[in-house]
């Protein structure tokens, strides 16, 4: 009986044949397109965060911000929003 056999069949009470893979042992594509879309929004708020830098006080008195705001956007940690 293989390793993810004997974890299968303890974890189910000895139900499930040993050739059954658990639930635990199956990729969890949730998980992945999670992953995916959390790297994607950190890749959007890079790239704008790129733009507001090289924006000039004029854009930014369009779009409603100061430099100092637009400085301090810039320099947020990409850990945090």
């Amino acid at each position: 009986m293989s390793t993810m056999g004997t974890i299968c069949s303890t974890e189910a009470g000895g139900a499930r044949s040993v050739n059954m893979e658990c639930a635990a042992a199956k990729p969890r594509p949730q998980v992945v397109r999670r992953l995916w879309a959390l790297y994607l929004h950190w890749r959007e708020k890079r790239e704008g965060r790129r733009v507001l830098r090289d924006l000039t006080d004029d854009q930014l008195l369009d779009i409603g911000l100061t430099r100092r705001q637009a400085v301090k956007e810039v320099n947020k940690s990409f850990f945090w929003d």
